[in-house]
Parts: C-alpha cells; structure tokens; sequence
C-alpha cells in the first residue's frame, strides 16, 4: 500500500510539472531541464574519480595505438597467392608494368627489337613434361652431389662448371670432365630455347635479338643455417642490379612446394600496390618477368626438405650471350648456330658468389 500511494505521488508531481514546463517553456528548453536526472552523463560523473569524457578518450587513444601496432606487424603480410601448388596453370596467368626509363633506355640503345611492349611476368604449366623435369633433377642432383656449400644454398652453374663447395667455388667440369653426358646437355638446351620462345612470345620481341646469358645454373636450398653472407638468399633484390646482363629472368621448378619442401616461396613485391604475390614451386611450373626494378623480390627461408630449381637469364645484349651449355666442351651440337661473344667464355668469382641471391 505504501508503495502504492508513493507511485501515486510521484506521477501527479510529475504531471504538475509537465504542465507548468507546457505553459512557460518551450520544448528545447523542456527538454533540457527534464535530462537533468541521473541518468544525464553530465552529473552522473559529477562525484567520481574519472569523467566519462577522459574514458572516451583513453579508449580512442587506445583504439589507435592498437590500429598502428597492427599495421606496422602486419603490413608485410598482404600476399596475394599468384599460383599455389594444388593448382594447375594450364592458361597463363600474368601482369603487366611500365617498364622503368632505365631498363627501357638500356634496351633500346642495344637492340629496339628486343625491347618489350610492356614489362611484367607470367607464370605457367606444363610447358615442360614431367619426365622432362624429372631428367632435369637427376642431371642437378648429380652435379650437386659433387659439392655441396656449406650453409643451406649449393649452386651449380652449367656456363662454366662453377660449383659450390664448401665456402668456396670449384670447377666441376675439370674435376669431373666425365660426369654430364650429351643427352644431359640436349635436354638442357631443348628446355632453354623452349622457354626462350615463350619470352619472345608473351612480351612480343624478336627471339633472334634475344639470347642466353650468364649466370644460368641449377640451385639446391636447404634449411641448413647460412655461413657466409652469400647463403642468405632470402633477401629482397632487382636481377638488373645483381646480374647486370638480365634483361629477362625465367625460373624453372623441379620439385613440389609442401610436399618436398617448406618456406621456400617465391615472392614479388609490390610495393606500390602494398602487396606482395607469390608463386608456389612446382615441378614443370615456369614463371618468367622483366629483371627491371619492376620486379623486385625474394625467396622465402627454407624450413625443410630440399627446394630444387632452374634459374635462365635472357640479354638483348649480344656481347653478353653465352654458348649454349655443352657446347665448349664438345658434348653439344648447337641448333640455332649462335657463337659465343669471346669476351664471355669467363666468369669470375664474384659472379658465382652472387648467384646465391637469385634462387
């Protein structure tokens, strides 16, 4: 009854002042003078220690030092697969740049016929068999065998036999005349001007201005730990600036991505599109792109197993072609009769240790 007669008193004070608001005030000031209540967030902090507009604060401060933290840890993170292992390329997936004024100039004043009509990359199956490929391993693992370097990165390069032994180069066609066979070598060169094709093919040049050119080499990556500087090939790098010859770099792999390895994916960054793609190795894959600063990338760490691959650079510049492998030491009959510039039937040291960076 009490509670009753309470509520009762309550609303008629309530309707009293409603009318007396009605008749004096207007609305906006009604309004104003009824949110003077608890429930008003102005007094409801009147008497605590912390006002609610210092909390909002603090929790938007917070919201944004997370938001930063988040992008700084993850920026590098954006990866756009290009082509993964459970997939088959069978139509070729590719993009397309304006070529850098450098690279483009460059071309242009040694062979015009040789500058592509947009820089880029592409990457596609099947243009070499899986027997191919598999022929292909047994002549790396045989020549790799003989060496062996002594982080996680071994390289043999077909040019001129230079393989990694230790922390150092040997020359394998010296302390193995014997090893490579004429069937070794035809395929090799089959395979390259096959490759060599689809170059002059996608980024519509004359495959007549177009030739192989040093380093062209076998690589082994392993998760051993690196030695030496030169083992760390994981590191972000342009080809142009590291093999000065490149004009187009081409990769061909000869084992599967997690099922004979891990980490080891190739990486393009794009940092003017914030995003790095990758493609996923995978034997008889081939992946193809302009050496120019448009195509800066890297290798991932391996974690395991072995990551086996073929590395091809093409040069519109005719003093740097090379002989077809093989062919100085009388174990293959060139198809296309290209001769060899003589200024390039060496190689130094210093081109073999850089070749750990393109793998």
């Amino acid at each position: 009854m009490v509670e009753a007669t309470d509520l009762k008193k309550r609303k008629k004070g309530n309707d009293s002042l409603n009318k007396k608001l009605d008749s004096s005030i207007g609305d906006k000031q009604r309004n104003k003078i009824l949110l003077k209540g608890r429930f008003n967030p102005k007094l409801s902090d009147k008497h605590a220690n912390v006002s609610h507009k210092f909390l909002a604060k603090m929790v938007i401060g917070a919201g944004a030092v997370f938001f930063i933290i988040w992008r700084k840890m993850y920026a590098g993170e954006n990866i756009v697969p290009l082509a993964k292992v459970e997939e088959h390329v069978d139509e070729k997936r590719y993009q397309q740049f304006l070529c850098a004024p450098s690279y483009k100039k460059e071309i242009t004043d040694l062979e015009p016929g040789c500058l592509p009509t947009q820089c880029g990359r592409f990457t596609l199956d099947g243009l070499v068999s899986e027997s191919e490929v598999h022929k292909l391993l047994d002549v790396a693992k045989k020549g790799l065998a003989k060496g062996g370097g002594s982080g996680g990165a071994s390289i043999l390069d077909l040019h001129t036999g230079a393989l990694s032994y230790g922390e150092k180069f040997i020359n394998l066609y010296k302390t193995n005349p014997d090893l490579f066979t004429t069937e070794d070598f035809k395929l090799y060169n089959e395979i390259k001007d096959r490759v060599k094709d689809a170059v002059a093919t996608h980024f519509n040049i004359d495959v007549t201005k177009l030739y192989l050119s040093y380093p062209t080499f076998f690589s082994e990556l392993t998760a051993v730990p690196p030695q030496t500087v030169h083992d760390e090939y994981w590191h972000a790098h342009v080809d142009k600036e590291t093999y000065p010859a490149f004009h187009f770099t081409s990769l061909l792999y000869l084992v599967n991505y997690k099922r004979d390895f891990t980490g080891g994916r190739f990486v393009f960054i794009d940092n003017h599109q914030k995003m790095n793609r990758t493609i996923d190795p995978k034997e008889g894959r081939v992946s193809v792109f302009t050496s120019g600063p448009e195509n800066k990338h890297r290798v991932e760490p391996v974690t395991g197993g072995t990551r086996y691959a073929l590395t091809m650079g093409f040069t519109c510049d005719p003093s740097k072609r090379i002989a077809d492998p093989g062919y100085e030491l009388g174990l293959y009959e060139k198809v296309r009769g290209e001769q060899a510039h003589p200024a390039e039937q060496t190689t130094t040291t210093s081109t073999h240790k850089e070749t750990h960076d393109e793998l």
